[in-house]
């Protein structure tokens, strides 16, 4: 058996099994590939149909495979046979400019065509894909070059700028322009397809790195192999329920590990439609229409996302939508419930990283626990390690059993074997987050072990906190970070971005704080409130560390926050 016919066992396992949650776990096993494999030539273009005959190469498989909709109404389909053969010729003409096995090549693209020709093409050279997003500087632009030791630029025209001066010796390529000093991407239309590629890649060789968000620190190196995400995302697809012939549509942005999850590997691992809606304003009935024009089956979306479709009118359920998920952070009980009710379908939450695939999922047709992000995935080893002891606990850092050969794990941060080593300590990988296990088995997220603290010797966790406060309308998106204290260890402040309509002042944040004690627990309350824009990564997630740091400073010089409204003040 080849190991295309072995992925495709895998997954048709899957495709069959996922909605009895039991079953799967007890059968399912990772397909062990062997030897050589590429997901591009030996599952892609297997699928596409791709075949030789003498001299001449064809595509048969002419169901959609990508389809762009822009918000003008301009939109572009192309069939898994066109994305092959597409894909061949970029490969061909990028050989020609000298990528080749294991060089590392940036893409910085938005949701276009070019982008998924190019992941493909870049992969099928046994060439190394390294997602960069177009939000970038210079100086972060600098550090990919340098650390991420990238030979190679593929990006638009109108971001070419950004790389002018650095110091780095690399060859670019333009799309949608001529560049001085740039090839143009156009020129590979030209390119007569090569034959069959034969990029000679093994399965522990580098496919993708990526670099992280960087939500505590710098961002790291997260490097994936040949398999880790080709086959590791059969644990996304399944959390997705995404299955052949679907049309699936996740709200995310390229660059980061979460579009190669659901708008690379995991729709196509399931020969599904990629659906993609380009907006440059978030319009929530335009995005509820597109759904219903196109049919989608599954679809995922931050949590951002689903609290502005819930403020805006959801209408009766779109005829097709079959399976809802969230993705990105932790969603807000009464955001899943608001949707259950008007739509009669229930949004799935789950856990996973840039380091991983998706580790922990409420996989379809299981219940569902107010929550809870769901069972660990089949296949994925996951265990609660108490920090204090370094045992197993039903509550504690999730970790994956490195005895079980997690094989949907990174290989590791480029050249940073000291991080490898704190993270893979004591026989598992360690994600850095805190989590609880219930007596069937569903895990609860606490938060990062850098986020959770204590006040008054409880432990407080900052998600529990801002579920709350997140509910009250005036709350768009609230951070809870400890503030010092000198009786109390620390005590609860949020930071809290406003709501249109609301004012910043002391009525406001009466009655947030007013809401705080009336749903949490004494010990958990609110005592601190302080409206602001909060502090994000590029990737749009919170900088809680900036806010601690700003506590801690202000704590140790005696310098007041005159901003800041207190508890003890107000009510």
């Amino acid at each position: 058996m080849s190991n295309t016919d072995r992925y495709r066992t895998a997954r048709d396992q899957l495709v069959d099994l996922i909605t009895d949650y039991d079953k799967a776990v007890a059968t399912f096993q990772w397909p062990e590939l062997t030897g050589q494999f590429n997901w591009a030539t030996d599952w892609f273009d297997v699928v596409a149909g791709r075949s030789r005959s003498g001299g001449s190469v064809s595509y048969s498989n002419h169901r959609t495979a990508l389809w762009i909709v822009e918000q003008d109404g301009t939109e572009q389909k192309v069939t898994f046979a066109q994305m092959a053969r597409r894909s061949d010729q970029v490969a061909t003409w990028l050989r020609g400019l000298g990528v080749g096995k294991g060089d590392r090549v940036i893409l910085m693209l938005g949701n276009q065509v070019e982008l998924w020709e190019s992941m493909l093409a870049v992969a099928k050279l046994g060439a190394v894909i390294l997602p960069t997003t177009a939000a970038l500087g210079p100086d972060d632009i600098a550090d990919r070059l340098a650390r991420g030791g990238a030979h190679f630029v593929i990006a638009n025209a109108s971001d070419t700028g950004k790389f002018d001066g650095l110091d780095a010796q690399f060859t670019g390529v333009t799309v949608g322009g001529s560049v001085p000093g740039w090839h143009a991407y156009a020129d590979a239309e030209t390119s007569e397809p090569a034959g069959s590629f034969d990029p000679g890649t093994a399965v522990e060789d580098p496919l993708l790195v990526y670099f992280t968000s960087g939500t505590t620190s710098h961002p790291k190196l997260v490097q994936h192999s040949q398999v880790s995400y080709p086959v590791g995302h059969l644990s996304t697809m399944a959390w997705i329920g995404v299955r052949p012939g679907d049309v699936h549509l996740a709200i995310s942005s390229p660059g980061w590990a979460k579009h190669a999850w659901s708008c690379f590997f995991a729709p196509w691992i399931a020969e599904a439609t990629i659906f993609v809606y380009n907006y440059t304003r978030f319009d929530a009935t335009a995005l509820l229409e597109q759904i219903r024009r196109a049919d989608v089956s599954t679809f995922c979306a931050p949590p951002t996302v689903w609290r502005m479709l819930i403020q805006a009118e959801l209408g009766e359920r779109p005829s097709e939508l079959r399976e809802i998920l969230g993705a990105g952070e932790p969603l807000n009980p009464d955001v899943i419930a608001q949707v259950q009710r008007a739509w009669g379908l229930t949004i799935r939450d789950g856990f996973g990283q840039t380091e991983t695939t998706l580790q922990i999922g409420n996989t379809p047709g299981q219940p569902v626990k107010a929550g809870s992000m769901g069972r660990p995935m089949p296949g994925v080893p996951v265990v609660l390690i108490d920090p204090v002891t370094g045992g197993a606990a039903d509550e504690g850092e999730i970790c994956l059993d490195l005895c079980a050969s997690p094989l949907n794990l990174m290989t590791g941060y480029v050249d940073d074997e000291q991080r490898n080593a704190h993270v893979m300590r004591d026989g598992y990988y360690h994600t850095g987050d805190v989590a609880s296990r219930d007596e069937d088995g569903y895990i609860t997220y606490i938060g990062r072990t850098d986020d959770v603290f204590k006040s008054s010797d409880y432990k407080v966790s900052p998600f529990e906190l801002e579920s709350v406060l997140i509910e009250h309308p005036a709350v768009v998106e609230a951070a809870v970070v400890p503030q010092p204290d000198d009786l109390r260890l620390s005590v609860p402040k949020a930071y809290v971005t406003l709501a249109e309509g609301w004012a910043p002042d002391a009525d406001t944040a009466r009655e947030i704080l007013q809401y705080s004690r009336e749903h949490l627990a004494p010990y958990l309350k609110v005592r601190r409130v302080e409206f602001a824009e909060l502090p994000k990564t590029i990737s749009g997630k919170i900088r809680r560390v900036d806010l601690r740091r700003r506590e801690e400073e202000a704590h140790r010089t005696g310098a007041p926050l005159p901003a800041e409204y207190r508890y003890e003040e107000l009510l």
